[in-house]
């Protein structure tokens, strides 16, 4: 146990260097390519931090131990568990980080159209994952259609989100790097190459150290033995969403709105059709208590969300809210 703790704040701190290093290489990117902050965040950025929770799922369904029960509740646990954490918590935090300089009545800024696409998408296809836990696992046919309309509502919002760029640069969205490449310090030139080593360099360290805070987060809750279900809700979630939430927390400090909430959206729309997608034709999809709660409390917390988007911004107040739920659905968890 004594050890646990170094290791864990050794991986912590591996995690925000490298979020450091490939938010810094992606902000370039983005200038070079001339596309809108909106693809920079919701597309890039999400799925590039979004491997490591990405990646839990897919392991455990596809590479787990030879018990099929534990797999498949680690697999269902951590894909619901990821934007249910991203939707509260890690909005929550991203608001709470800068209270201190904006103020409990300050507001973020992210470019609305956006926003409401990405929130748009996420609560149609949640919606229908949610709605596929009461078809019967014997209708095949039935779960498999949801699943090909996941994964082509992804491909959809790609399409739509890449035909938005060219106008949103345009109007003054355009991707702006706030400081030099970090491997320009070392005399190397700021081109493509360099750009995309440094961002590669930076995503698998993310990974690295994500993978590393997992280990260490799953020894713990042996030790206290909670269930497998649980430990993928709750706990592996706040491990892996981490490059998410420090990526969303450095841009919104530096003022750079729709990066960060792009961030956090982006990923919540690439986690809420192609995972759920795997989950609905490989695993039994069950409505089970603690798993619908978390998907009504996820769905509750993007439309609130939605529901505060307009021009004006977002008042960091509203954002609490959805910190609010995460402790909602924490507390109905524990005492059931």
């Amino acid at each position: 146990m004594t050890l646990l703790i170094p290791e864990l704040l050794l991986m912590l701190f591996i995690i925000l260097v490298a979020a450091e290093i490939f938010t810094n290489a992606l902000e370039h990117l983005g200038e070079r390519l001339k596309i809108s902050e909106g693809v920079t965040g919701s597309l890039f950025a999400a799925v590039g931090t979004a491997l490591p929770e990405t990646m839990i799922p897919l392991l455990a369904l596809f590479a787990g131990t030879t018990n099929t029960h534990l797999n498949e509740e680690i697999g269902v646990g951590a894909i619901l568990g990821a934007p249910l954490m991203l939707s509260t918590l890690s909005i929550f935090l991203m608001g709470l980080s800068v209270t201190g300089k904006r103020g409990i009545k300050g507001r973020i800024h992210p470019e609305q159209i956006g926003l409401a696409r990405d929130l748009n998408f996420f609560l149609i296809a949640f919606s229908l994952a949610a709605i596929a836990m009461y078809i019967p696992q014997q209708a095949t046919y039935i779960r498999g259609t949801l699943g090909l309309c996941l994964v082509l509502t992804y491909f959809i919002y790609i399409l739509l989100t890449l035909k938005a760029s060219e106008k949103l640069v345009a109007a003054g969205h355009g991707t702006e790097a706030g400081n030099a490449l970090l491997l320009s310090k070392f005399k190397l030139p700021t081109h493509l190459s360099t750009i995309l080593f440094q961002m590669i360099g930076g995503l698998a360290l993310l990974v690295y150290g994500a993978k590393g805070f997992i280990h260490s987060i799953e020894e713990v809750s042996q030790l206290f033995g909670i269930s497998a279900l649980l430990l993928s809700l709750l706990i592996i979630p706040i491990a892996t969403e981490l490059p998410e939430k420090i990526n969303s927390i450095l841009w919104v400090r530096r003022g750079k709105d729709t990066l960060a909430m792009g961030n956090i959206t982006g990923a919540m729309v690439f986690q809420g059709t192609l995972l759920p997608a795997i989950g609905i034709m490989l695993t039994p999809w069950q409505p089970r208590i603690e798993v619908l709660t978390g998907v009504i409390i996820t769905l509750l917390a993007a439309a609130w969300l939605r529901f505060r988007t307009h021009s004006g911004g977002i008042p960091l107040w509203a954002l609490y809210l959805n910190g609010a739920l995460y402790i909602t659905y924490i507390a109905i968890t524990l005492t059931r």
